[in-house]
């Protein structure tokens, strides 16, 4: 199994904008991170995503995550993970201290209270030969680096400087990276960088 962190950041190393929330998931000004995703795309970047989605066994998310893709404006049966691609969404895996009082999307979403290593034990489980990625956000993502988990990190860096927001790269400390060359491009919409992680 191969834990990967993928998320999308802003040049200056921001997951969202300021002021995000469960109504306002990228926060201020953030919505242009995810056109490579979800709007006007690249053949490039069409395939990116058809790539990932296709290697996905399970997800890892944190709390505000959660709380964005399970509210009432969040994923429903046309919009989800893997949805571009027809895909049945994959099992998701919450990593959170406080369960939430309901889970809307109790078909795929597994709330985990007992830490970040036991939701990728279970994600990895229910993936079987397929990998496990962490999308989000960013506290959950540092901490997955702080807490040396990680195999892969990919970042799909938009070009867009936020100024402020949710950083992915909080408290983490100095680790050396792998640039997967062969893997890595560039669209007007973000460089997407395949990183392997040194473990020393």
């Amino acid at each position: 199994m191969t834990v990967i962190l993928d998320l999308t950041i802003s040049l200056d190393g921001f997951v969202t904008g300021p002021a995000a929330g469960p109504d306002n998931g990228l926060g201020d000004g953030g919505l242009p991170l995810h056109e490579w995703a979800i709007g006007d795309r690249t053949a490039e970047d069409v395939r990116v995503l058809a790539e990932l989605t296709a290697a996905t066994g399970a997800v890892v998310m944190g709390r505000h995550t959660f709380d964005v893709v399970d509210g009432p404006h969040g994923w429903d049966d046309d919009v989800h993970y893997g949805a571009d691609q027809g895909d049945r969404p994959p099992p998701c895996f919450v990593v959170t201290h406080h369960p939430p009082a309901t889970v809307r999307l109790t078909d795929r979403m597994t709330i985990v209270t007992t830490g970040l290593r036991d939701a990728l034990d279970q994600a990895a489980a229910a993936a079987g030969d397929e990998d496990v990625f962490i999308m989000g956000g960013g506290e959950l993502g540092a901490s997955a680096l702080r807490e040396d988990v990680v195999d892969r990190l990919h970042v799909h860096v938009a070009p867009l400087l936020l100024g402020a927001g949710t950083p992915l790269f909080d408290r983490v400390p100095r680790r050396s990276l792998r640039l997967d060359e062969a893997a890595t491009v560039v669209t007007r919409n973000a460089a997407h960088l395949f990183y392997d992680l040194v473990h020393d």
